[in-house]
């Protein structure tokens, strides 16, 4: 066989599928299928229905996680992010998830996640520069 690499700038999400979907298939002949699942919680405004935050997320081979917290700034310190991350987790355990995963920045909210019982797993340094992403990790058996 015969291959050649191309690149290409701002590639269209039709070829980023090119390229996730035989990565897919080799994945669930390895691990199973997954049956990948994604959800939200919305935090909406009483009065006009907009969406102000809220929590989006997937199920991936029993493990959900969490790929945006948004808590509106008016009403941080009200337990919001807490009642969030209670209903996330109460939906893992309905889905039968070995636990839950997150990814945020040394800037964002850390200390939260750890209050949580969220427990710190790696680490990537200078990003962005001078700062740090850090993932957590919280078992739920």
């Amino acid at each position: 066989m015969s291959v050649r690499i191309e690149f290409k700038n701002n590639p269209s999400e039709d070829e980023r599928l090119q390229i996730l979907n035989p990565l897919r298939a080799y994945n669930a002949e390895q691990a199973g299928e997954g049956m990948p699942e994604k959800f939200a919680f919305f935090v909406r405004d009483e009065k006009s229905e907009a969406v102000l935050g809220g929590l989006h997320g997937r199920i991936l081979y029993r493990w959900l996680f969490i790929d945006l917290l948004v808590v509106p700034k008016q009403v941080r310190g009200e337990g919001i992010g807490s009642q969030l991350m209670e209903k996330a987790e109460d939906f893992a355990r309905q889905r039968n998830c070995v636990g839950v995963w997150l990814d945020t920045f040394d800037f964002q909210a850390p200390d939260f996640y750890r209050k949580h019982g969220y427990q710190a797993f790696g680490q990537l340094e200078d990003y962005p520069p001078g700062h740090q992403r850090l993932f957590f990790k919280k078992r739920l058996d």
